[in-house]
């Protein structure tokens, strides 16, 4: 599963299921089979009981009060997330609920939110009721109905980002039972993971979207059913979330501890360079380092020599996901499996590891690195048992080993990968002619690589200068984000960076990163044009997992096809969070495993008034 409904970063999914048990809008199934609960839990039960108070990385005490600015890059022009058109609002989440919340510290379990109860029959998967909390309430006071969830379902998978479709594919009805309970019935039985999916709903109000024109970017303020709504939009440069001090939910065991500062403002930047020196000048107050040079090297500013901004490195145990050059398979240029295996030859890790990011990386070797779903080594005999009965459309080499991306000595001396990479390009019918790599009809091998932000040049370079030493001309195009984020929907690019987020609970949302149905999909995450029937056929099985056993090995099997079809070339990840912070946050004795925490923080009132009042002193 994928965090795509509440975390602050997106996006992702998942979808699938279950046969129905045909009911009626006013029927309820058989009392005796069912089971009505505070939680579900996709593996094993809940960690937390029924009556429980808050989570345990949760301070139920923290004081509510100050504001937090943060960053965020490029522009916006959208306050709605749901649809596949414009640039959406940094934070925009913090203003929608969802039915139930996912704690984070296991790896897929939600609890009660808007819906305080969850009723469902264990040995029947394909449907699922949650009970509203009848409480809930939206921003402007009107309450929380099942008639409003329908609404959500049916529009969001209607007029949403295609993403919606894949995550919500085998969703057969749902079904308002009355005011307070809503009935999700699933088109097959043998996907348990799709009745927690459903319970990741952001819910929206029907009497303020019904009449406006949901699929349309604008930045009209929508009413929300969330903890923060929004109080200022300088449109393209900052955009404030204030806390509802109505809040219905506010003492729900969930958010005991959660949501803590008054208000949360966004400051747009154009670049990373600049946001820093946004940092320094205390513009805004949190910061996620990404670059490895600049945290070890321009993190040595007053402030932080005087201890009035933290440097914190917070590990966690997250799947790293996998970071990459992506290849463009509807380009034909690499449809050819040993063009792309060929370019890989040409990424020097190492180089760039020890060069450039100060050794702080570990090469991505895998779609799930950093967990126990990253496929090691030779096959167990239970991953052999999964990928049997595909041997004859699969290499070989996966019945074997995981595929081992190249390796060099750091030297920046690579001349051996790049004559194993110029084999394999003769092999695939390139030929060098007068210094420049052509096709058999003397076509020069030729392509753009896409990017949004400029510092990424400084990465790319050394892999394209290896690239022009095999005869390829490799551009860099440095493009804004819109241009970026739309060119990315309509897969309008030869090679693109990319990310991939993954979660300990893969799912349906693999269908969208990587299934054949989503490959020319405008707008969908399988943004290379995957379409390989074995991953399909995979994919499906992890979504039926019956047991968290099955779901690893069977990802494991994934992991391996996916590495051996040379989609990507793999870069590098970190196991840890780098954040630098002005000094006066504090936080709960205890981090959860799978995430940051910031919703968990909050603010020393004292420390803040000292701080800004000399952020103000320097300004002027």
């Amino acid at each position: 599963m994928s965090p795509l409904f509440r975390s602050l970063a997106a996006a992702p999914l998942m979808a699938l299921a279950l046969t129905a048990l045909c009911l009626g809008p006013t029927s309820t199934p058989s009392r005796a089979a069912t089971t009505i609960s505070h939680a579900i839990a996709l593996h094993g039960a809940p960690k937390y009981p029924a009556g429980f108070t808050t989570f345990a990385y949760m301070n139920p005490n923290a004081p509510k009060g100050g504001d937090i600015r943060l960053e965020a890059m490029g522009t916006f022009d959208s306050l709605n997330p749901f649809i596949n058109k414009g640039v959406t609002a940094a934070g925009i989440n913090s203003i929608y609920d969802t039915l139930t919340i996912k704690s984070d510290d296991e790896p897929f379990t939600q609890y009660g939110l808007l819906a305080e109860k969850i009723e469902r029959d264990p040995a029947d998967k394909s449907w699922i009721i949650y009970h509203l909390n009848p409480k809930a309430r939206f921003s402007d006071g009107k309450p929380v109905t099942s008639a409003d969830v329908v609404f959500s379902f049916n529009i969001i998978r209607k007029d949403g980002d295609p993403q919606y479709k894949a995550y919500y594919a085998d969703i057969a009805s749902v079904e308002a039972l009355d005011a307070q309970r809503v009935k999700f019935t699933f088109k097959r039985d043998d996907n348990p993971e799709l009745q927690l999916i459903v319970g990741q709903l952001q819910i929206i109000p029907k009497h303020y979207w019904e009449k406006r024109n949901f699929n349309t970017t604008n930045l009209d303020v929508p009413v929300g059913s969330g903890a923060y709504t929004i109080t200022q939009v300088d449109p393209g440069r900052r955009i404030t979330y204030t806390r509802n001090p109505q809040y219905w939910g506010a003492n729900l065991p969930v958010n005991r501890g959660r949501d803590n500062f008054n208000s949360m403002t966004y400051v747009y930047y154009r670049d990373m360079t600049v946001s820093l020196e946004g940092f320094k000048a205390g513009q805004f107050d949190y910061r996620v380092e990404y670059k490895a040079k600049t945290w070890a090297t321009d993190y040595n500013f007053p402030a932080v020599k005087s201890g009035l901004v933290k440097k914190l490195m917070i590990k966690n145990e997250n799947p790293a996901g996998m970071q990459a050059f992506a290849f463009n398979l509807r380009r034909p240029l690499f449809q050819d499996i040993r063009v792309r295996q060929a370019l890989g030859y040409a990424y020097d890790f190492e180089w760039a590891n020890k060069t450039m990011f100060y050794n702080a990386y570990t090469r991505s070797d895998s779609f799930f690195a950093n967990s126990e779903l990253a496929a090691k080594g030779k096959p167990s005999a239970e991953e052999l048992a999964i990928l049997e009965p595909f041997r004859k459309q699969l290499p070989a080499s996966i019945f074997s080993g995981v595929p081992v991306q190249p390796k060099t000595d750091g030297s920046g001396n690579i001349r051996g990968n790049l004559m194993l990479a110029q084999k394999l390009l003769n092999d695939a019918g390139w030929k060098i002619q007068n210094g420049k790599l052509v096709d058999k009809s003397g076509k020069p091998f030729a392509f753009e690589i896409i990017i949004a932000q400029p510092e990424l040049e400084r990465v790319i370079n050394p892999f394209r200068q290896n690239l022009a030493r095999l005869g390829i001309d490799m551009k860099i195009r440095v493009v804004d984000v819109p241009q970026y984020i739309e060119r990315e929907r309509k897969f309008d690019f030869d090679m693109t960076t990319s990310r991939v987020p993954q979660s300990l609970s893969p799912g349906n949302e693999q269908r969208n990163f990587w299934g054949s149905s989503y490959a020319d999909q405008p707008g969908s995450a399988n943004k290379g044009g995957i379409k390989n029937p074995v991953v399909d056929a995979l994919i499906d099985q992890i979504i039926n997992a019956p047991s968290r056993e099955q779901l690893v090995y069977r990802t494991r099997a994934l992991d391996r096809v996916l590495l051996a079809g040379y989609y990507v070339i793999p870069q590098y990840y970190l196991g840890s969070d780098r954040v630098a912070v002005w000094d006066f946050f504090e936080r709960p004795q205890v981090t959860p495993k799978y995430s940051i925490g910031l919703d968990t923080w909050w603010i020393n009132p004292k420390k803040q008034a000292d701080i800004r009042a000399r952020q103000n002193q320097k300004q002027k």
